[in-house]
């Protein structure tokens, strides 16, 4: 998302809250938008009418480019929904070959002799192959533990789509059976407000069905009783843990915003916008390149990237440090200059104490007029 995190947006909850909470947000929401338009016209009644024309004229640019770029936004829609089509049998061609189902062109279809090239043709489709595409990202990767893996070694695919009524996208997990849950496809569905300028809005999960004792978003700390306590067996405690699986279960906005404080607001909004990270990351990158990240090149370009920027930066600071060096080389010759007169100033004093002993006050005096005709150490500095 940005580099807001810090600010809290509470348009971002919206339509999270209850229909009457929600409808008191929106006046009072209106109501700011009105008082701030009542501020910018008084900015327009303050200005000269040369200038408010002017003005004017520059507003009625804006509405013309407005109207463009809702049609560059239109449009824009229209060329990816038909370029996602277009992408779809590529992507059923890519899910043949991971899960099996099909053989790439040029592997030998018949078998192989041989114990290791027995193993080998048992061997189906690429193994745990969007497990390995999502632990190469640096954004998945920092939310796949280890007993994830297990779990996410049963990955057959991943799908997005836009939706509509509300505006957002959805993100599917489709599951081989597998020891951990029942459902057969994970869900994370994100309405937007904005889709240009992507505000969040909600979002909403799959409600995963663990098998006993297998739920990976949770785990079972077990305490020893005291000693003497007439309970012998040890005391049970379920604890959330860190887990991918958290993913579908995203942060609970409050019925009511009055029971949020400011800290907590804040902190839901980091939530929010590390959740939409994640959605957004699988979206973008995973899904459209995930050989790419697979095997790792993905990482080499984001790396390349990164590079690119630090060179950019490094430049940047280049050009201040030659300018501080600059700075610091007309400090050294200003206090070389200094120096030259403070010598200048002990020579003149000793050559006027000289005068002084020789000529009296007549040669002092003499001195006196020198010296006027001379520019002072403070004005040369200057």
């Amino acid at each position: 998302m940005s580099n807001n995190k810090d600010n809290f947006n509470v348009s971002d909850l919206g339509s999270a809250l209850n229909e009457e909470d929600r409808a008191g947000l929106v006046n009072a929401l209106k109501s700011k938008i009105q008082s701030l338009a009542g501020q910018h016209s008084d900015v327009l009644e303050n200005l000269s009418p040369v200038v408010r024309k002017r003005v004017e004229a520059l507003r009625e640019i804006q509405s013309q480019h407005d109207e463009l770029e809702a049609k560059f936004f239109e449009e824009r829609l229209a060329l990816e929904a038909k370029y996602q089509k277009l992408y779809q049998p590529l992507y059923s061609r890519r899910f043949d070959i991971v899960n099996g189902v099909v053989e790439a062109e040029g592997v030998a279809k018949e078998s192989p002799a041989g114990q290791e090239e027995d193993k080998e043709a048992a061997e189906k489709g690429v193994p745990d192959f969007w497990l390995s595409a999502m632990k190469n990202n640096e954004v998945l990767a920092e939310e796949i533990t280890e007993r994830d893996e297990g779990a996410l070694k049963y990955l057959k695919d991943i799908k997005w789509c836009r939706i509509d009524n509300p505006k957002g996208f959805k993100i599917d997990f489709f599951f081989d059976t597998n020891p951990f849950f029942k459902n057969s496809v994970l869900s994370k569905t994100y309405h937007m407000i904005d889709e240009d300028e992507p505000i969040l809005e909600k979002a909403i999960g799959t409600e995963i069905e663990w098998y006993p004792g297998k739920c990976l978003t949770q785990k079972l700390l077990k305490k020893k009783p005291k000693k003497g306590s007439k309970n012998a067996k040890p005391i049970t405690k379920t604890e959330n843990c860190e887990s991918f699986f958290n993913f579908f279960s995203p942060p609970q906005v409050p019925d009511d915003d009055e029971d949020i404080d400011e800290d907590t607001a804040e902190e839901l909004q980091n939530q929010m916008e590390q959740d939409y990270d994640i959605g957004s990351t699988i979206r973008d990158k995973i899904i459209p390149h995930a050989v790419s990240w697979f095997t790792g090149e993905a990482i080499q370009d984001e790396d390349f990237e990164d590079m690119d920027n630090e060179d950019d930066d490094d430049d940047d600071n280049d050009d201040d440090e030659e300018e501080d060096e600059d700075e610091e080389e007309d400090d050294d010759d200003d206090d070389d200059d200094e120096d030259e007169d403070e010598d200048q100033g002990k020579s003149r004093k000793k050559q006027l104490s000289a005068g002084n002993k020789k000529g009296g006050r007549g040669a002092a005096a003499a001195g006196g007029d020198g010296q006027q005709g001379e520019r002072p150490p403070e004005c040369k500095q200057q």
